[in-house]
């Protein structure tokens, strides 16, 4: 394989964390790209990055860079993509892969048109227990899968100021949180036939608490609840006719679980370390596409990630959540 160079959008936490995972694991860092050159500069010395950018246009057009990683605020989402796809680059986005459906169909549509891999990343869903949990519903241990239950409370900051809290940032539980658990019942029982949300709203404007269930087809239904100023145990569930999975703490992130028979027996144990803080995997699968010249992969296509965003969007109108410029 040709090694694929990546290129930084943003120096936030996020960008941290998942260039972190890139080197750990030999994946290379080409260049990083912020508003200002000094923040640039500082990321680049950081993690020992060649060059940096003190523009976004400036990055994605940089010859030295392949895959660009969208690692910006949420509404900033679909205006960098569009403009690295634009620069002919491929693109993985962090999650939310949007604010909105419209948003999201057209960065995909700009992805098929300049024919670059876009994906969104969703890091929960390339884990070594995600595509264990995946093999062990498709092999029927679990008999007629009935039933997803996820959490993901966690008590963020409440300054007024934080991103969490401003909707103009596309602030609140839903895009940050709820789309953990909305992604993993829509990955294990398909698209949601009906939605019934409920939520709190915050004094910002912002989802404080979300409780969301689905109805999904052959009368399955999943559950799922966020909140962005409460801990919860952070657990989730897949429940079948004859066994169930149970997944620890924090389930969306490297972690263990059991498969429990209907009698409480345990049928199998998972454990499996993972190298730093497992983001790698979800660039293992964008350059494997781009190896491959596939456009779209079956862990999480385009396509799922554009109907997702319109799920969300139906939550929103339910709970009354807008985000400006909509």
């Amino acid at each position: 394989m040709t090694e694929l160079r990546w290129g930084i959008v943003g120096t936030g936490g996020i960008a941290s964390a998942f260039t972190t995972d890139l080197l750990a694991t030999g994946h290379s860092v080409a260049a990083v790209g912020s508003r200002t050159k000094e923040s640039a500069t500082a990321f680049a010395d950081r993690f020992g990055i060649p060059t940096a950018h003190g523009s976004y246009a400036e990055l994605v057009a940089d010859p030295d860079v392949d895959i660009v990683y969208v690692a910006t605020p949420h509404p900033s989402h679909a205006a960098d993509a569009q403009l690295a796809i634009a620069a002919g680059k491929h693109v993985l986005v962090e999650k939310s892969f949007t604010v909105n459906e419209a948003e999201a169909r057209a960065v995909a549509t700009a992805a098929a048109e300049a024919g670059v891999v876009v994906m969104e990343a969703m890091w929960t869903r390339f884990l070594p227990h995600m595509v264990r949990v995946r093999e062990i519903i498709a092999e029927g241990t679990l008999g007629d899968v009935r039933t997803v239950i996820a959490d993901h409370g966690q008590k963020l900051p409440s300054d007024p100021a934080h991103r969490i809290n401003n909707r103009e940032l596309g602030g609140g539980g839903l895009l940050d949180l709820a789309i953990y658990p909305v992604s993993f019942s829509i990955d294990v029982l398909g698209l949601p036939t009906r939605i019934l949300a409920s939520a709190t709203m915050s004094s910002t404007g912002v989802d404080r608490q979300t409780a969301i269930i689905f109805e999904h087809e052959g009368g399955r239904q999943s559950i799922s609840q966020s909140a962005i100023d409460a801990s919860g145990p952070v657990q989730a569930a897949v429940i079948g006719t004859d066994a169930r999975i149970e997944i620890d703490s924090w389930w969306y992130g490297p972690t263990t679980f059991r498969v429990i028979a209907s009698d409480g027996s345990v049928i199998e144990r998972f454990e499996q370390p993972v190298v730093s803080r497992g983001m790698q995997y979800q660039a293992d699968e964008i350059e494997r596409l781009i190896e491959a010249g596939e456009s779209s992969g079956t862990i999480l296509p385009l396509e799922e990630s554009v109907a997702i965003m319109g799920v969300l969007d139906e939550v929103r109108r339910q709970i009354g959540l807008s985000y400006p410029g909509e």
